[in-house]
């Protein structure tokens, strides 16, 4: 068989035994096969409830991830919205599934990689199990403001759902007053501006219009038909459901209510110390307030203050999605995740945004929640993971590992959930940037980025996360570091021959 053939039957009977008996040793769900809630958000960070000690501005994310496995190292495999939802939607690297740029166009990584065309996302392997598939605003690529405003699809794979629904949401032009914070960046898609709008005008939100369509949703797959109705019924009536929910805050711009905002007064807003050794790479700085964004120290807390209210508008919607599974009486059979696309450089080394390789633009929230059982791990996992773990992971909770696709390249995350263990540890994360050609790698302690694809001088940086998580000492000219230097050189050459591999008919 070559790595290509994914394409997958209906479940025969042999095959269904099989995957009846398979529960035996997976966690307990009340029904043979669960449904998914995939939560996505857009450009948020870790430097959030739960993963720091933020009292409550994020309750509702607290109570998922106390009632599940919050992962403390989990890593984005590129630092941007459309390579990095194409890698954990393929569930292959970005150099593998040959998707290194935001793509608004639809088809994804099947258009961009014709070799992929018969491989399915995530969501499309569910749809081929039967499930019934949905789409609530942006899972693959979506332009933010401009797409959003248009209601596009963007680099959507449509393959991969029976039912998509497009949330044109006012963004940049919501009633009120757009402030500018970034006054060299003028493109509303990655510049820095804020809007601060009456708790009236939530409702006319994008991501409070996508809550309402995906409880909409989920209100339709809880119920009957009406008893003896005539029209057309809901499609695949009896199927579980796989629900992707896209919220696209905190992107910029940062539109938020006033109540977020009362939580964040703009002069209580901390600036992060700027420690930048001389020995760092310029590529590593490239994103740098002066080079960029030109904020005054003013604009530089407007903008965190306006980022943290963002990330408290999009946890309501989440406890908007939570308290519907729980009236409904869905939480029962359902695993719901929620991850954000890649971290955000909120002022650390004095850089901003995403594409960078530090800590903080790669490093993301993770949180996997299954139906309660006696089993299931409840905590935190501090080992290392990758988002393209998440694909294998939702194969095997569900029961469906012999039919998963041979070519993906995560590793599950199933025995982590059911004792908090895995049985064969990752031990490192890959991500890569500007068009695959620079690349970092995290492993035990350590951080090794490089910057192009050959050692040279000066770019290179090695960190040690146990005695320096901020990354403000580069050990490469450090004599003492220098066999973990070599060390981390040859993970690094390993890890991105796996991340590059060739995948053909």
């Amino acid at each position: 068989m070559n790595l290509l053939s994914t394409s997958i039957s209906k479940i025969n009977s042999q095959s269904r035994y099989l995957f009846l008996l398979c529960w035996f040793i997976l966690p307990n769900f009340s029904n043979a096969q669960p449904n998914i809630l995939l939560i996505f958000s857009d450009d948020l960070n870790t430097r959030i409830g739960p993963y720091m000690d933020v009292n409550k501005h994020t309750p509702n994310l607290d109570r998922l991830a106390s009632e599940g496995v919050m992962f403390t190292r989990a890593y984005c495999q590129y630092p941007l919205c459309g390579p990095s939802r194409a890698s954990i939607m393929s569930g292959l690297y970005p150099a593998s599934n040959g998707v290194l740029v935001n793509d608004d166009k639809p088809g994804s990584y099947k258009k961009i990689n014709p070799a992929l065309k018969d491989h399915p996302s995530m969501a499309g392997f569910f749809r081929e199990q039967g499930y019934f598939t949905a789409r609530v605003s942006k899972i693959f690529h979506m332009g933010v403001p401009g797409g959003i405003e248009r209601g596009e699809p963007g680099g959507d794979d449509p393959t991969s759902w029976d039912y998509a629904f497009n949330v044109m949401g006012p963004e940049t032009l919501s009633p009120g007053k757009l402030e500018l914070l970034s006054p060299k960046s003028l493109h509303y898609g990655g510049n820095f501006a804020r809007m601060i709008l009456p708790d009236s005008l939530r409702f006319y939100q994008t991501d409070y219009i996508a809550a309402n369509q995906a409880i909409a949703i989920l209100e339709s797959r809880a119920k009957k038909p009406a008893e003896g109705a005539t029209n057309k019924k809901k499609i695949k009536p009896d199927a579980p459901f796989f629900l992707s929910v896209g919220f696209v805050r905190p992107h910029v711009p940062l539109i938020s209510t006033e109540s977020c905002f009362a939580h964040y007064p703009d002069e209580e807003s901390v600036l992060p110390p700027v420690v930048v050794s001389d020995d760092v790479p310029e590529q590593a700085l490239r994103r740098q307030n002066e080079k960029i964004w030109g904020m005054n120290e003013v604009q530089k807390k407007k903008t965190i203050s306006s980022y943290m209210a963002s990330v408290r508008f999009m946890d309501q919607q989440v406890g908007r999605l939570l308290n519907t599974l729980d009236q409904l009486d869905l939480r029962k059979n359902t695993i719901v995740i929620f991850l954000s696309d890649h971290g955000y450089n909120l002022g650390e080394h004095d850089c901003w945004s995403k594409t960078s390789l530090w800590e903080g633009t790669v490093r993301v929230p993770l949180i996997i929640s299954v139906p309660e059982t006696e089993d299931n791990y409840r905590g935190e996992f501090q080992s290392i993971v990758e988002l393209i773990d998440l694909y294998p992971t939702l194969v095997d909770l569900c029961g469906y590992t012999k039919e998963a696709p041979d070519i993906l390249q995560g590793q599950s995350l199933a025995d982590v959930i059911k004792n908090g263990e895995q049985a064969d540890k990752k031990t490192e994360a890959f991500t890569v940037t500007d068009r695959g050609e620079s690349g970092t790698l995290v492993f035990g302690d350590y951080r090794y980025t490089r910057w192009g694809a050959e050692v040279g001088a000066d770019n290179e940086e090695l960190y040690n996360h146990m005695s320096d998580p901020e990354e403000h000492k580069n050990l490469v000219n450090n004599a003492s570091a220098k066999n973990d230097l070599e060390t981390m050189r040859k993970r690094f050459d390993k890890a991105k021959e796996k991340s590059t591999k060739t995948l053909t008919q």
